[in-house]
């Protein structure tokens, strides 16, 4: 006859438990970065050409824009020569120029799309890599089948957020239609 003998949990392994599964739930938002709401942002002056852009209300219903689709908006402008411009440049004027820079052709990607019906679309100001000395632009995009970050700069098609890597397409600030945003590193956010 084998006799088993049950022995009550100690609290020590339950609360040890507990923190496992919370680190382990957290664990994925460490890479993502966090986009909290503000009411202005070093970049809002130098917006001011672009704002009609960003606040542009949609006349096409809210539809599934194709990924095949947004890549071939962003092969396009992937294929418009690099020429840096200290004033972002209208879509309209990208389009007529020989050159645009990545504040340009993130704001022409960002008008195709918002024009098409596209959802849940922001225009990001951050580095390309976390040792850039330079900022960046470029756009993320989040749909039911994930998140994407579209630049139509460097990337000839999108890529998936966590395919992007940690070091890579670090956000600073946000735009999306009125709405401002601060970027806030999903690492700090669970230390406070």
């Amino acid at each position: 006859m084998i006799t088993v003998s049950l022995q009550p949990v100690s609290p020590t392994k339950i609360f040890a438990l507990i923190v496992a599964l919370i680190g382990l739930s957290a664990v994925s938002c460490f890479a993502d970065s966090i986009f909290l709401n503000v009411d202005s942002t070093p970049y809002d002056r130098q917006m001011s050409r672009i704002q009609p852009v960003l606040f542009t209300k949609s006349n096409t219903p809210k539809e599934n824009v194709s990924l095949g689709l947004v890549n071939h908006w962003i092969q396009d402008l992937r294929g418009i020569p690099y020429g840096f411009s200290s004033e972002w440049k209208t879509p309209a004027e990208v389009e007529s120029a020989t050159f645009a820079d990545c504040k340009g052709k993130a704001v022409a990607l960002y008008q195709k799309m918002y024009s098409s019906g596209a959802q849940n679309v922001r225009l990001v100001i951050g580095r390309r890599t976390s040792t850039s000395r330079k900022t960046h632009a470029w756009l993320e995009w989040t749909t039911d089948s994930g998140n994407y970050v579209l630049d139509p700069t460097i990337n000839w098609s999108a890529y998936r957020s966590a395919d992007v890597g940690n070091h890579s397409y670090v956000p600073l600030y946000a735009y999306a239609g009125s709405r401002k945003y601060r970027a806030a590193a999903g690492t700090l956010l669970a230390k406070n």
